[in-house]
């Protein structure tokens, strides 16, 4: 492939200076994204959740990662702050542990797959919290996105790659 037509990371200049992409000549689209993350957890934490005192580690995750696509802006140095219109962040029991699936949207200029992301990794970081004083060996794995759509790249699937 020629070296004009490689992908060039946005987020560089020519100088290999990092900086924050321009997105002002952008058109305004719907956009979401999908995340997920596994936490790995023993039978014994599973059996013991019922009766965590710190509280539903699953409710504590769900918020924690809605506050968390809020406020990734504030986390990742080159993220634009965006006016997010919908978060929702799922966390559901499987048999060897707890799958963290968020999905966030907005009406913007540049995608929310940095919220997603950010969204999965915080509730999985939270599960960990509510439930270290059990098992320290807890390991949180296969933070990925799933899913995005809208913007000029397109919509993209794990399933299926770009649609």
């Amino acid at each position: 492939m020629p070296e004009s037509a490689q992908p060039r990371l946005s987020h560089y200049d020519e100088a290999g200076q990092a900086g924050m992409v321009d997105v002002s000549g952008k058109q305004p689209t719907r956009r979401t994204a999908t995340a997920s993350a596994f936490v790995e957890l023993s039978a014994a934490v599973i059996a013991a959740l019922p009766e965590n005192p710190k509280g539903n580690p699953l409710e504590v995750a769900r918020f924690a990662g809605i506050q968390a696509a809020k406020r990734t802006a504030d986390l990742i140095p080159m993220c634009h702050p965006l006016p997010l219109t919908h978060v929702d962040v799922q966390a559901a029991f499987e048999a060897d542990g707890v799958r963290i699936t968020a999905t966030v949207s907005t009406v913007g200029v540049t995608g929310v797959e940095m919220e997603a992301l950010t969204a999965a990794s915080v509730a999985a970081l939270t599960v960990y919290d509510m439930t270290k004083a059990l098992d320290k060996a807890i390991v949180i794995r296969n933070v990925q996105l799933e899913r995005k759509t809208g913007g000029k790249s397109g919509d993209y699937s794990r399933e299926g790659g770009m649609v």
